[in-house]
């Protein structure tokens, strides 16, 4: 028996094909997103009189710089990665999973993506594949939010 499609959206996973990415509130088009992950560096500081007083710890958090990449096909006049490598600029950056009506559903927000390294598409004559271009962003300050 057929499920309804209420039942189908809380119990199945949702397909990866389906995003939509954001780059400092400019929508954008990419092939394959990877690397997104929260990451904390902690720090542990132990005061100069623990062999005497005992130990207080204190641990520190602050957000790991991870890296992520972004793919997607080369376009004549497309060149808005390549001036965001040359601005140096930290960016917002949102990653949308979608449902089937194109509604963001699931959203990966990253407060600080820098771009540290833009590789050209491989070149090679006896293939007829796509163009694929690939930045490599630092980013910091993910979190996830889901929207339903």
């Amino acid at each position: 028996m057929a499920q309804s499609r209420n039942y189908q959206r809380a119990n199945y996973a949702l397909p990866a094909y389906n995003f939509r990415v954001d780059v400092g509130g400019v929508t954008m088009n990419f092939s394959d997103v990877s690397g997104i992950n929260m990451e904390y560096e902690t720090v542990t500081y132990r005061h100069g009189l623990s062999f005497s007083e005992g130990e207080i710890l204190r641990k520190f958090y602050y957000d790991k710089y991870v890296p992520i990449t972004l793919k997607r096909g080369t376009v004549v006049g497309a060149n808005e990665l390549y001036e965001w490598l040359k601005s140096k600029d930290l960016r917002h950056l949102d990653v949308s999973l979608c449902d089937e009506a194109g509604s963001a559903v699931v959203r990966w927000s990253i407060r600080k993506a820098v771009p540290v390294k833009l590789e050209a598409p491989t070149f090679d004559a006896a293939t007829n594949e796509v163009a694929i271009e690939s930045l490599e962003v630092s980013a910091a300050g993910i979190s996830v939010e889901h929207l339903e």
